[in-house]
């Protein structure tokens, strides 16, 4: 064991003739929120996806906690992805028993009390709700979990300020300490204020990867002035959807 929740060696995916990810080499540890950043297209989803055993890379690999993808990898990564899959049938009261089946370490209690202190019913069901409010429950979800690794993909993407706030606020409050939390995100300057940790990407490659007190001391700047200064000439090769 090396010690890293997470090790990413030589990782290329590819679709078609384009790469979403090129040789990307990245390392992170356990006790840290680490940024993804990168504009869309340029290959979050893709790793978000390998490290949750989703894709397979053409190339390199992935190790989480030492193991590849797979059965134990799962049980202790809780993934949010960036779009909603919930049935709109389904209630609130249906979507924690769906957890609590799946997820040993899901503790249905606090699910429920998060619900109940937003005013959302356990009888609602998916398709009563707001946009936001349906953010809101797969976050809630997805943060009272027990994992080692929680990996978040675009959580505060096409929802309000407000939500924003809130978003962020459940995330901080509820991971265990000694658990990493992995959010990827082109909204640089929303989720910055609770980084540890910053990985530039893009066209599929890392382009800087440091603590977010370093860049500050450093550079003078915020982590999002430093991504639009640096990044801002790169010609940027994304475009096609299922490339993100």
């Amino acid at each position: 064991m090396s010690g890293n929740l997470v090790e990413c060696r030589g990782l290329t995916k590819s679709y078609g003739g384009l790469k979403a990810l090129d040789n990307v080499n990245l390392t992170i540890g356990s006790g840290k929120i680490v940024g993804i950043l990168g504009p869309n297209g340029s290959g979050k989803t893709t790793m978000i996806k390998i490290m949750n055993g989703l894709l397979k890379p053409n190339a390199g690999e992935v190790l989480i906690d030492g193991e590849k993808p797979g059965v134990y990898t799962k049980s202790i990564i809780s993934y949010l992805p960036d779009r909603m899959y919930f049935a709109d049938w389904m209630t609130v009261e249906d979507l924690m028993s769906f957890f609590a089946d799946f997820y040993k370490d899901f503790d249905r209690e606090k699910a429920g009390k998060m619900c109940s202190r937003l005013g959302i019913s356990s009888k609602q069901k998916v398709k009563t709700l707001s946009k936001g409010t349906k953010e809101k429950v797969q976050l809630i979800l997805v943060m009272s979990r027990h994992a080692k690794l929680y990996l978040l993909d675009e959580p505060i993407a096409g929802v309000d300020p407000a939500a924003r706030d809130y978003i962020l606020d459940t995330i901080i409050s509820n991971y265990n300490t000694d658990a990493t939390v992995i959010i990827s995100t082109h909204l640089i300057s929303d989720i910055e204020k609770i980084l540890d940790e910053a990985v530039f990407i893009c066209n599929g490659q890392i382009m800087r990867h440091d603590t977010v007190d370093d860049i500050r001391e450093t550079t003078g700047m915020s982590v999002d002035s430093l991504f639009r200064t640096e990044f801002r000439t790169v010609p940027y090769q994304g475009g096609r959807d299922n490339v993100r």
